[in-house]
């Protein structure tokens, strides 16, 4: 089909997704964009740095099964990484196109690698924006420490009787963000407070939710083989996009991926955190624009 602007409800393996379509009076190669979380939506995207991008290329939005305003699976079980990959190729041949780009943000930059991964007959290039790898237990370590580093003193020293526990890092992590309120939130995913509060307004305004339950089912059904050690079989040109400060995935976690993939390039924002697209929106609309006309 020829691509239309518009939002739908699309029935993709049994369940609607919401999809929507901007720019496609520019006939590019589609710009799927896959939203973090897990569990996440694109509400925010979708009124910042999303129409920045679909003034020059065709861009698709469309939220994971059980995210956002796509509908939720009847089992609590249905959300593991290969039902991800099955119901994106199913959108895929709902676009019609040959080939799509993608561009990831945080557990989407993660997703994307995936497909790439399972189906790289279907993609062109590839973005990511401060992308996880949620099976390293490294990650929670690396958000443990970064909370810590924004938590006022009370945070710290709870923190600080935990750590002396011993406690298995899944224990240890479930504590620790139990203990942390919005505030320490906004700190540890922006440098910027007053595009925190921007965003939170956002995300409020959008009266969506992240139950949890998506990240709760997908860690626990790890795939056999780690992504990181799969990453050296994709081949597209891969864009990383990490903020300096991200203390939610981290720069480490972008390093390593970087490292990993065959063709990719590392560029670092100097004014942002977790969200480069929110803190830095022009700067990143050029540089994944760059890339992807390149």
């Amino acid at each position: 089909m020829r691509l239309k602007n518009g939002e739908y409800q699309i029935q993709i393996n049994s369940i609607k997704h919401w999809i929507k379509i901007e720019g496609s009076e520019h006939q590019t190669t589609p710009l799927v964009l896959l939203h973090g979380g897990p569990g996440g939506n694109h509400y925010t995207f979708e009124r910042t740095i999303g129409p920045l991008l679909s003034e020059k290329r065709t861009v698709v939005y469309y939220e994971q099964r059980g995210c956002g305003r796509s509908q939720k699976p009847v089992s609590d079980e249905d959300y593991k990484i290969e039902q991800l990959i099955s119901d994106f190729s199913e959108i895929k041949k709902w676009l019609d196109v040959d080939k799509v780009d993608l561009l990831g943000y945080s557990f989407g930059g993660e997703l994307a690698l995936e497909i790439a991964y399972a189906l790289p007959d279907a993609i062109n290039k590839i973005v990511l924006s401060g992308p996880s790898l949620i099976d390293l237990e490294m990650g929670k370590f690396i958000q443990i420490a970064g909370l810590m580093s924004v938590g006022e003193t009370p945070l710290l020293k709870q923190i600080n009787e935990l750590l002396k526990q011993n406690l298995p890092i899944n224990i240890l992590y479930e504590k620790v963000w139990n203990l942390v309120d919005t505030k320490t939130v906004d700190r540890l995913l922006f440098q910027n407070q007053s595009i925190a509060s921007q965003n939170r307004k956002l995300w409020s305004e959008s009266q969506l939710t992240n139950t949890g339950l998506m990240a709760k089912i997908i860690m626990s059904h790890p795939l056999e083989i780690p992504l990181l050690d799969r990453l050296n079989h994709i081949n597209q040109q891969t864009l990383i996009i990490t903020g300096i400060f991200d203390r939610n995935t981290g720069l480490t976690i972008s390093k390593l991926i970087h490292s990993a993939l065959k063709n990719s390039q590392l560029v670092l924002f100097k004014e942002s955190a977790h969200f480069p697209d929110l803190e830095e929106p022009y700067h990143f609309r050029d540089t994944v624009l760059n890339f992807l006309n390149s």
